[in-house]
Protein backbone atom coordinates (compact mmCIF):
# COMPACT_ATOMS: atom_id res chain seq x y z
CA UNK A 1 0.00 0.00 0.00
CA UNK A 2 0.98 3.37 -0.98
CA UNK A 3 0.62 6.15 2.05
CA UNK A 4 1.36 9.98 2.10
CA UNK A 5 1.73 10.20 5.55
CA UNK A 6 3.42 7.14 6.77
CA UNK A 7 6.65 5.07 5.81
CA UNK A 8 6.48 0.97 5.98
CA UNK A 9 9.17 -0.76 6.01
CA UNK A 10 9.24 -4.36 6.43
CA UNK A 11 12.25 -6.72 7.72
CA UNK A 12 11.95 -10.44 8.42
CA UNK A 13 9.34 -10.88 10.70
CA UNK A 14 8.87 -7.59 12.11
CA UNK A 15 7.81 -4.16 10.31
CA UNK A 16 8.82 -0.32 11.05
CA UNK A 17 6.20 2.50 10.60
CA UNK A 18 7.09 5.21 10.99
CA UNK A 19 4.77 8.68 11.19
CA UNK A 20 5.88 11.11 8.35
CA UNK A 21 4.71 14.55 8.45
CA UNK A 22 8.38 16.01 9.41
CA UNK A 23 7.08 19.96 8.70
CA UNK A 24 4.23 19.66 11.38
CA UNK A 25 6.06 17.44 13.77
CA UNK A 26 4.08 14.26 12.63
CA UNK A 27 0.45 15.82 13.83
CA UNK A 28 -2.12 13.44 13.98
CA UNK A 29 -4.31 15.13 11.05
CA UNK A 30 -7.20 12.79 9.81
CA UNK A 31 -5.60 11.86 6.83
CA UNK A 32 -2.84 10.26 8.97
CA UNK A 33 -5.44 8.55 11.02
CA UNK A 34 -7.45 7.26 8.24
CA UNK A 35 -3.89 5.60 6.79
CA UNK A 36 -2.77 4.44 9.86
CA UNK A 37 -6.09 2.61 10.12
CA UNK A 38 -5.88 1.48 6.48
CA UNK A 39 -2.10 0.02 7.30
CA UNK A 40 -3.79 -1.42 11.23
CA UNK A 41 -6.52 -3.51 8.87
CA UNK A 42 -3.72 -4.90 6.25
CA UNK A 43 -1.01 -5.37 9.25
CA UNK A 44 -3.15 -7.54 11.41
CA UNK A 45 -3.19 -10.48 8.83
CA UNK A 46 0.16 -10.48 8.12
CA UNK A 47 2.95 -13.16 8.66
CA UNK A 48 4.82 -9.97 10.66
CA UNK A 49 5.16 -10.83 14.49
CA UNK A 50 5.91 -7.62 15.79
CA UNK A 51 5.36 -3.99 14.50
CA UNK A 52 7.79 -0.79 15.49
CA UNK A 53 6.22 2.58 15.44
CA UNK A 54 8.41 5.75 15.84
CA UNK A 55 8.49 9.35 14.54
CA UNK A 56 10.58 10.80 11.51
CA UNK A 57 12.68 13.37 12.53
CA UNK A 58 15.02 14.14 15.58
CA UNK A 59 12.25 16.24 17.17
CA UNK A 60 8.72 14.79 17.59
CA UNK A 61 7.07 11.11 18.10
CA UNK A 62 3.98 12.70 17.33
CA UNK A 63 3.66 16.43 18.49
CA UNK A 64 0.06 15.76 19.47
CA UNK A 65 -3.61 16.37 16.58
CA UNK A 66 -3.46 18.82 14.56
CA UNK A 67 -5.10 21.88 15.97
CA UNK A 68 -5.85 23.76 13.10
CA UNK A 69 -8.30 20.54 11.82
CA UNK A 70 -9.94 21.37 14.92
CA UNK A 71 -10.37 25.11 14.95
CA UNK A 72 -13.94 24.98 12.98
CA UNK A 73 -15.46 21.52 14.75
CA UNK A 74 -18.83 21.45 15.61
CA UNK A 75 -19.67 19.58 18.90
CA UNK A 76 -20.90 16.78 17.30
CA UNK A 77 -18.14 16.84 14.71
CA UNK A 78 -15.76 16.73 17.71
CA UNK A 79 -17.64 13.97 19.03
CA UNK A 80 -17.31 11.49 15.16
CA UNK A 81 -13.70 12.86 15.35
CA UNK A 82 -13.27 11.32 19.01
CA UNK A 83 -14.87 8.09 18.41
CA UNK A 84 -12.65 7.65 15.25
CA UNK A 85 -9.29 8.68 16.93
CA UNK A 86 -10.45 5.86 19.87
CA UNK A 87 -11.41 3.26 17.42
CA UNK A 88 -8.31 3.64 15.47
CA UNK A 89 -5.72 3.67 18.51
CA UNK A 90 -8.23 0.55 20.07
CA UNK A 91 -7.68 -1.49 16.46
CA UNK A 92 -3.48 -0.53 16.92
CA UNK A 93 -4.23 -2.15 20.89
CA UNK A 94 -5.88 -5.32 19.21
CA UNK A 95 -3.59 -6.60 16.65
CA UNK A 96 -1.72 -9.53 18.12
CA UNK A 97 1.01 -8.73 16.98
CA UNK A 98 3.71 -6.94 19.45
CA UNK A 99 2.87 -3.28 19.11
CA UNK A 100 6.41 -1.15 20.46
CA UNK A 101 6.56 2.59 20.34
CA UNK A 102 10.13 4.10 19.84
CA UNK A 103 9.37 7.70 21.20
CA UNK A 104 11.97 9.92 19.33
CA UNK A 105 10.72 13.13 20.52
CA UNK A 106 7.63 14.94 22.04
CA UNK A 107 4.63 12.62 22.64
CA UNK A 108 1.87 15.21 23.49
CA UNK A 109 -2.06 14.86 23.27
CA UNK A 110 -2.72 12.58 20.69
CA UNK A 111 0.86 11.42 20.44
CA UNK A 112 1.00 10.68 23.62
CA UNK A 113 -2.03 8.79 23.09
CA UNK A 114 -1.16 6.81 20.01
CA UNK A 115 2.06 5.34 22.14
CA UNK A 116 -0.35 4.70 25.49
CA UNK A 117 -1.84 2.45 22.68
CA UNK A 118 1.68 0.47 22.33
CA UNK A 119 2.00 -2.82 23.62
CA UNK A 120 5.17 -1.22 25.60
CA UNK A 121 7.32 1.60 25.25
CA UNK A 122 10.62 2.76 24.88
CA UNK A 123 12.31 6.29 24.63
CA UNK A 124 15.00 8.44 23.99
CA UNK A 125 16.33 10.79 26.35
CA UNK A 126 15.06 13.80 24.47
CA UNK A 127 11.54 12.52 24.45
CA UNK A 128 8.90 14.30 26.71
CA UNK A 129 5.40 13.31 27.25
CA UNK A 130 2.20 15.64 28.27
CA UNK A 131 -1.19 15.97 27.67
CA UNK A 132 -1.72 19.58 26.95
CA UNK A 133 -5.33 20.02 25.90
CA UNK A 134 -6.66 22.00 28.93
CA UNK A 135 -4.46 24.80 27.85
CA UNK A 136 -6.60 24.76 24.67
CA UNK A 137 -9.69 24.07 26.97
CA UNK A 138 -9.97 20.57 25.76
CA UNK A 139 -9.49 17.49 27.18
CA UNK A 140 -7.74 14.66 26.07
CA UNK A 141 -10.35 12.66 22.94
CA UNK A 142 -7.88 9.73 21.97
CA UNK A 143 -8.23 7.75 24.98
CA UNK A 144 -5.47 9.77 27.11
CA UNK A 145 -8.16 10.09 30.50
CA UNK A 146 -8.54 6.29 30.49
CA UNK A 147 -5.59 4.32 29.21
CA UNK A 148 -3.11 6.70 31.66
CA UNK A 149 -4.65 5.82 34.62
CA UNK A 150 -4.30 2.51 34.07
CA UNK A 151 -0.61 2.72 33.38
CA UNK A 152 0.84 4.94 35.92
CA UNK A 153 -2.15 4.98 38.27
CA UNK A 154 -4.99 7.56 39.39
CA UNK A 155 -2.97 10.26 40.98
CA UNK A 156 -0.62 10.71 38.30
CA UNK A 157 -2.74 10.59 35.58
CA UNK A 158 -5.13 13.21 37.07
CA UNK A 159 -2.17 15.12 37.94
CA UNK A 160 -1.18 14.99 33.76
CA UNK A 161 -4.51 15.83 32.49
CA UNK A 162 -5.55 18.60 34.62
CA UNK A 163 -1.90 20.46 34.87
CA UNK A 164 -1.04 19.80 31.06
CA UNK A 165 2.24 19.92 32.12
CA UNK A 166 5.03 17.81 30.46
CA UNK A 167 7.40 15.14 31.47
CA UNK A 168 10.91 14.19 30.49
CA UNK A 169 12.29 10.68 29.89
CA UNK A 170 13.10 10.04 33.02
CA UNK A 171 10.16 10.68 34.73
CA UNK A 172 8.49 9.01 31.71
CA UNK A 173 10.11 5.59 33.27
CA UNK A 174 10.08 6.35 36.93
CA UNK A 175 6.19 6.23 36.61
CA UNK A 176 6.33 2.85 34.73
CA UNK A 177 5.16 4.46 31.42
CA UNK A 178 8.26 3.70 29.56
CA UNK A 179 10.28 0.00 29.96
CA UNK A 180 13.66 1.71 29.07
CA UNK A 181 15.49 5.20 27.71
CA UNK A 182 18.06 5.03 25.21
CA UNK A 183 20.28 7.67 23.68
CA UNK A 184 18.71 9.07 20.73
CA UNK A 185 21.35 7.52 18.15
CA UNK A 186 20.73 3.97 20.05
CA UNK A 187 16.95 3.76 20.05
CA UNK A 188 16.38 2.42 16.98
CA UNK A 189 18.94 -0.40 17.18
CA UNK A 190 17.45 -1.47 20.38
CA UNK A 191 13.75 -1.31 19.32
CA UNK A 192 15.01 -3.33 16.42
CA UNK A 193 16.61 -5.63 19.39
CA UNK A 194 13.62 -5.97 20.91
CA UNK A 195 11.58 -6.63 18.31
CA UNK A 196 13.51 -9.56 17.27
CA UNK A 197 13.59 -11.33 20.61
CA UNK A 198 9.74 -11.02 20.17
CA UNK A 199 10.13 -12.51 16.85
CA UNK A 200 11.80 -15.24 18.79
CA UNK A 201 9.27 -16.41 20.80
CA UNK A 202 6.15 -18.70 20.11
CA UNK A 203 4.24 -15.97 18.25
CA UNK A 204 0.48 -17.71 18.82
CA UNK A 205 1.38 -18.13 22.40
CA UNK A 206 2.59 -14.13 22.47
CA UNK A 207 -0.62 -13.04 20.97
CA UNK A 208 -2.98 -14.92 23.38
CA UNK A 209 -0.48 -13.60 26.41
CA UNK A 210 -1.46 -10.07 24.96
CA UNK A 211 -5.23 -11.23 24.60
CA UNK A 212 -4.89 -12.80 28.53
CA UNK A 213 -3.30 -9.37 29.73
CA UNK A 214 -5.48 -7.02 27.93
CA UNK A 215 -8.64 -8.59 28.42
CA UNK A 216 -7.97 -9.55 31.88
CA UNK A 217 -7.34 -6.47 33.27
CA UNK A 218 -10.80 -4.88 33.73
CA UNK A 219 -12.17 -7.84 35.01
CA UNK A 220 -12.02 -8.93 38.91
CA UNK A 221 -9.75 -11.46 39.50
CA UNK A 222 -11.67 -14.58 39.85
CA UNK A 223 -12.70 -13.82 36.28
CA UNK A 224 -9.42 -12.79 35.02
CA UNK A 225 -7.76 -16.15 36.33
CA UNK A 226 -10.47 -17.70 34.63
CA UNK A 227 -9.84 -16.27 31.66
CA UNK A 228 -5.92 -16.99 32.04
CA UNK A 229 -6.82 -20.44 32.73
CA UNK A 230 -8.69 -20.90 29.32
CA UNK A 231 -6.17 -19.22 27.16
CA UNK A 232 -3.28 -21.88 28.43
CA UNK A 233 -5.59 -24.59 27.94
CA UNK A 234 -5.82 -23.33 24.23
CA UNK A 235 -1.73 -23.02 23.94
CA UNK A 236 -1.68 -27.16 24.49
CA UNK A 237 -3.61 -27.22 21.30
CA UNK A 238 -0.94 -26.12 19.68
CA UNK A 239 2.61 -27.28 17.31
CA UNK A 240 3.99 -24.20 18.80
CA UNK A 241 3.73 -25.31 22.61
CA UNK A 242 4.63 -29.39 21.22
CA UNK A 243 7.95 -27.27 19.37
CA UNK A 244 8.77 -25.21 22.76
CA UNK A 245 8.86 -28.27 24.80
CA UNK A 246 10.97 -30.33 22.88
CA UNK A 247 13.00 -27.76 21.92
CA UNK A 248 14.01 -27.18 25.45
CA UNK A 249 14.27 -30.65 26.21
CA UNK A 250 16.33 -31.06 23.28
CA UNK A 251 18.50 -28.17 24.22
CA UNK A 252 17.99 -26.07 20.94
CA UNK A 253 16.30 -23.07 19.88
CA UNK A 254 12.94 -23.64 18.67
CA UNK A 255 11.20 -23.79 15.08
CA UNK A 256 8.39 -21.76 16.04
CA UNK A 257 5.81 -21.86 13.22
CA UNK A 258 2.87 -20.04 14.39
CA UNK A 259 1.11 -23.20 14.48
Amino acid sequence: MNFSTLLVEEFDGYSVLTLNRPNALNALNQKLLSELKDFILSFKDSKQRALIITGSGEKAFVAGADIKEMQELTPDQAHEMSLNGQETFQMLQDLPQVVIGAVNGVALGGGFELALACDFLIASEKAKFGLPEVSLGLIPGYGGTQRLSRVIGLKNATYLALTGDMIKADKAYNLGLVTEVCEPSGLNDRAVELAKLVCSRGPVAVGLAKQAIYEGYSKALPEALALEADIFRRTFATKDHQEGITAFIEKRAPNFKGE
